[in-house]
């Protein structure tokens, strides 16, 4: 069943066409993820499909009924101007909110939950993972697998775009293309491209050399042909003349002939490689200690509100520790009392910390992109401009000024300021915010080849999972701290719970043995203050849960 087209769509911003689709078709089973660097047109591409943009030529229609889930909103939109049914609020935990003073994940929350309750056909969605904690954005996920219709979103989360979707649609250069499978199929589809791009490059490469090295050695020969010697008579130097000059246009034939080969090849461009970069810690001064930061006994409140409770916590030297936990659990508060040298957390010797904020009061706005980074760089300009080309900046871009930079480059051109300045120790309060996903992945490798001390914060799973080897995880106003990768983290913690469930049984079965005793002898004898329905009502669901024990 057809859902959604698009036909001969072009948009321009000027005399910039941003947005070329030629043919989109969505059906009633397709979910499909749309990916894209900031600013390639992710936006564009869903606002035309709903009219809220109007295309310079094409069309674009959806048959049937669909909800958008856009970026911006307030409370009201989502509340004011169309009912929530108790059912989606309840599963996203939105029921019992007010309408002031909503913080963006709830927000986010109360998009989705209004989108999920209407009987539609199709859920669009522009980043609906924004604002979200790991909770959340879990809850979404797990909505969006059950979602009984097609879905087309715009997302960065890999995680995400791994377990919700079948398709890929990705926006280059104003263009779209279609990759079938998940996120994880779209990269190993992207991977084999590049592999068969650089094959035909070396081979469109090597057959001109070898024609190139053919015209060489022609021209060669055209010149090794004798003149007549001068002891020859002219007749006889007459035919020999005739008979070089015969040779030298056969072979100037051929040489023209072999230039219109080469001039025919068709042109395979060289797939674009990044280059490496390794920051080196011997430049940013080593530190000598097992431990950078720790506390045995952290406690913080705001008024009434206890955010830390007889915490402790370890971070060790060269590790990459992530903080984790849902929004409100103190995760930037902790960060922030660490860079501010909070007296209840013990600091080792020469710390320098390189402080990433999500003001990212870093940068100069005054200045351009390379001065700003090359400021109190450790590094020459050489490494500077290299580890830019890492995280995707352009050689134009560098010479912009940091006021004319999108968000997401000011967040990578501030990562960058930070990496080569003279730190040895990074702390990074939601680095990946307003980053694509292709930068995300630069950001991540970058983090990854740093070879100091590592603390951050981040709702990506995905980055989290690729880039940290501790965890601290704030739960109940303490932190639990794991040596270990996310995942291994997480499957401990399952195991635990299960554990604890399963010694839980025994005692959940005498009570309730208890209380079905009880039960029964207020049915079989039943006063005047007993309703025997109520009664009968929990009997019944008392004997389910013990067959369930």
């Amino acid at each position: 069943m057809l859902l959604a087209q698009m036909n001969m769509i072009r948009k321009y911003y000027g005399d910039r066409l941003i947005l070329k689709v030629d043919d989109f078709k969505l059906y009633k089973n397709d979910r499909i993820g749309i990916v894209g660097v900031n600013g390639s047109g992710k936006t564009t591409f869903l606002n035309i499909l709903t009219n809220k943009t109007m295309p310079d030529e094409g069309t674009a229609k959806i048959f049937g009924t669909y909800s958008y889930i856009t970026q911006l909103g307030t409370y009201f939109d989502y509340i004011e101007k169309g009912d929530i049914d108790g059912y989606a609020a309840s599963r996203l935990g939105v029921n019992n909110l007010g309408s002031e003073g909503l913080s963006g994940g709830e927000i986010t929350r109360l998009k989705i939950a209004r989108a999920l309750s209407k009987d539609n056909a199709l859920i669009i969605a522009d980043e609906p993972t924004s604002n979200l904690d790991s909770e959340g954005i879990e809850l979404l996920q797990n909505e969006m697998k059950n979602f009984n219709g097609a879905i087309l979103v715009v997302s960065h989360d890999r995680e995400f775009l791994d377990e919700v979707c079948n398709s890929i649609l990705e926006i280059e250069n104003g263009e779209i293309r279609l990759y079938k499978g998940n996120y994880s199929k779209y990269k190993e589809l992207k991977e084999q491209e590049r592999k068969r791009a650089l094959f035909e490059y070396e081979q469109y490469k090597a057959e001109k050399s070898r024609l190139e090295m053919v015209i060489e050695e022609k021209k060669h020969k055209v010149a090794s042909i004798k003149r007549p010697p001068k002891r020859m008579g002219n007749s006889e130097a007459r035919l020999h003349k005739m008979g070089g000059q015969s040779e030298k246009a056969k072979l100037d034939r051929q040489i023209n002939a072999i230039r219109t080969r080469i001039e025919k090849l068709e042109v395979k461009e060289k797939p674009r490689e990044l280059p490496q970069v390794n920051v080196d810690l011997q430049k940013m001064g080593q530190l000598h200690c097992k431990v950078v930061f720790s506390s045995d006994k952290l406690n913080k409140s705001f008024g009434d509100k206890i955010i830390f409770e007889d915490a402790k916590f370890k971070i060790y030297n060269n590790s990459k520790t992530a903080i984790i936990g849902p929004n409100g659990s103190g995760k930037t508060t902790l960060v922030r009392m660490i860079v501010n040298g909070d007296p209840a957390i013990q600091r080792a010797i020469g710390v320098k910390i390189g402080y990433f904020s999500q003001d990212i009061s870093i940068l100069e706005d005054n200045m351009t992109l390379l001065q700003n980074v090359m400021k109190d760089s450790l590094y020459d300009e050489a490494f500077v401009r290299t580890l830019l080309a890492r995280l995707l900046f352009k050689r134009e871009d560098l010479m912009k000024d940091v006021s004319l930079l999108s968000g997401g480059e000011k967040v990578k051109a501030a990562l960058a300021k930070i990496i080569v300045s003279d730190f040895n120790v990074l702390v990074l309060d939601e680095p990946t915010n307003y980053l694509d996903i292709y930068s995300m992945e630069a950001v991540e490798e970058a983090l990854l080849n740093y070879t100091g001390t590592v603390i951050f914060i981040s709702h990506d799973r995905r980055f989290v999972s690729n880039v940290a080897d501790h965890i601290i995880s704030i739960e109940n106003c303490r932190t639990v701290c794991f040596d270990g990768a996310l995942e291994e983290y997480k499957e401990q913690k399952r195991k635990k719970e299960a554990l604890t469930q399963q010694s839980d049984k025994p005692y959940d079965k005498m009570l309730l043995q208890t209380r079905l005793a009880e039960i029964l002898g207020r049915l079989s004898m039943p006063s005047k203050g007993d309703n025997v329905e109520e009664l009968d009502r929990e009997y019944k669901e008392i004997l389910e849960k013990l067959k369930r024990l």
